[in-house]
């Protein structure tokens, strides 16, 4: 319970003011069973709210003591009056102050001087909203905090960026006809420049505005970074530092956050003895097949014309096959951007981005974004798919339960790389050891002065050495960690079908299983917490 503010025992001792015609008076009555007594200053602190005049001390002393439950007149008469009073809170990050009036009791209000004046004295000076306080003494709230005065907080600058003067997010996809079938030639896959065109510019950045805390001490802010302008292969930048622009007339690529500009290799015919291997820094164009056994690798685009037999393509952008690949087991097609095909059987297929085609049979497919399966037969059979985000196709599987495994929600390429880092590791923390127990032998033989010109080279290059292999492995550490992270994320990845499913398929999505044992016709597979839900087709 509380009595004048303070917490108390219902057997505490207690006193009385008494306002009477002849004098102020004070009655102290004494605790009861283990209440506690009265103490002096709890009646003198009364007495200074209550504002009374001229008391004597001694009196009161002497009351307090005794606690006869006598009242003992202690001042002259005199009216009984409390003022109101204000205190002042201010928040731990002085952004905001607030007040608490207390309510008077026969004394005044607090005037707005008064007010100020003691939010003054608690520090506060920036930020006041002198209208609302004018208004709450005029007409006073008491006993609720009221903010009353709020700080500026800081605002940091915006970052550069680039602007692009091309589209960065093209569309590959291809066209289908009325009748089902799909039109692979149109697929406005290349964006031409000529040499000085602008690729993109830089916008800078903003400066911060500082802010300031009510007690009007100032909040730094930061101001905007620089952007970087994406500079690849073939382009240059222009004098001022502002522009990107192309070095050669070509085909503009961006990849891995870098803008090129990439020369064609066109090969007349089959890439075959005649022609041996392909390494291309642009892009390249085969007019007709790609016999079993070469390899082309080019730092762009890839275009067949032809049929791809058992060779190997690797593309750091798209690789368009206008009628497939039949890998015969051999057949491999790694690609930094999409994989665009009519069909592809037996082979081993990569892609960062997408891959469509009207057909995949009994292929390793790897891809980081999705995997669709459209025109005339829409089929994936045979093999195992590894997709990022979703596969779209009309049939999965066989009506002979051919086993076909596809797996969704996690880019496989994050995965392969998780565990090379952590190999990486391993070797990186050996090696780091074997550099400290040369340093330590070698430190002991220079401490000693035994040591040779040979092995001061030596201890030298091992101290290097040391130094290297710390910063890569806190390099490595770090992206371990990221890894980590995206492994350990939910996977949304779906499996959309536009015909039929049938027995023999594997589906997983994220760390969920489900094997399907029955045909599921027009139908979505999406995960829901730790299961496999078969829903409608959704589009």
């Amino acid at each position: 319970m509380v009595r004048n503010g303070m917490d108390y025992n219902i057997n505490d001792g207690f006193y009385e003011l008494l306002f009477k015609e002849d004098g102020v008076y004070l009655c102290v009555y004494p605790p009861e069973g283990d209440g506690r007594r009265l103490e002096l200053k709890e009646v003198l602190e009364r007495l200074a709210r209550k504002k009374v005049r001229n008391f004597d001390r001694g009196k009161v002393e002497l009351a307090v003591a005794r606690a006869d439950k006598v009242p003992v007149k202690i001042a002259e008469p005199q009216e009984e009056r409390i003022d109101a009073t204000v205190k002042v809170t201010v928040s731990p990050d002085k952004m905001k102050a607030y007040v608490t009036f207390t309510p008077p009791d026969n004394g005044r209000m607090l005037t707005l001087e008064e007010v100020l004046d003691e939010l003054s004295k608690n520090g506060v000076i920036y930020g006041i909203n002198r209208t609302n306080l004018e208004t709450l003494v005029k007409y006073p709230v008491y006993n609720e905090m009221i903010c009353i005065a709020e700080g500026t907080p800081p605002v940091n600058g915006e970052n550069g960026k680039v602007e692009f003067h091309f589209d960065i997010k093209r569309d590959h996809r291809p066209t289908i006809l009325e009748d089902g079938r799909v039109d692979f030639r149109e697929l406005n896959l290349i964006q031409n420049i000529e040499k000085g065109g602008v690729l993109c510019s830089l916008i800078p950045p903003t400066p911060g505005k500082p802010g300031k805390t009510v007690a009007g001490t100032d909040i730094p802010a930061l101001d905007g970074k620089p952007a970087v302008l994406p500079r690849g292969r073939n382009v240059v930048v222009s004098e001022d530092g502002t522009q990107l622009v192309a070095g050669i007339d070509g085909q503009i690529s961006y990849i891995d956050g870098k803008v090129s500009v990439f020369a064609t290799h066109e090969v007349k015919a089959d890439v075959d003895n005649s022609t041996g291997n392909i390494n291309f820094i642009g892009n390249v164009v085969v007019m007709g097949n790609v016999l079993s056994g070469f390899t082309i690798e080019a730092g762009g685009n890839v275009e067949v014309m032809g049929v791809v037999e058992g060779a190997t393509i690797r593309a750091g952008g798209d690789i368009i096959l206008r009628r497939g690949m039949q890998g015969m087991g051999k057949g491999i097609l790694i690609s930094g951007g999409d994989i665009i095909a009519r069909y592809i059987e037996n082979s081993n297929v990569e892609a960062r981005n997408d891959i469509k085609a009207e057909a995949i049979m009994h292929s390793n497919v790897k891809c980081g974004n999705k995997l669709e399966l459209s025109g005339r037969k829409g089929l994936l059979v045979g093999g195992s798919c590894k997709v990022g985000k979703e596969i779209i196709a009309k049939v999965i599987g066989s009506h002979l339960a051919t086993v076909t495994e596809i797996e969704v929600g996690v880019d496989p390429t994050v995965r392969e790389r998780y565990k090379a880092v952590r190999d990486e590791i391993v070797q990186m923390e050996t090696d780091l050891r074997k550099a400290e127990q040369a340093i330590a032998i070698l430190r002991k033989m220079e401490l000693s002065g035994t040591i040779t010109p040979e092995k001061k080279e030596m201890l030298a290059k091992s101290m290097r050495t040391r130094v290297y292999y710390s910063s890569r492995l806190m390099e490595l550490k770090e992206e371990l960690g990221q890894l980590e992270a995206k492994l350990q994320q939910e996977a949304y990845g779906r499996v959309r079908c536009h015909d039929i499913i049938y027995p023999g398929t594997r589906v997983a999505i994220g760390s969920c299983m489900m094997y399907v044992k029955e045909n599921l016709h027009y139908c979505t597979l999406y995960r829901d917490g730790a299961d496999i839900r078969v829903g409608p087709i959704d589009k």
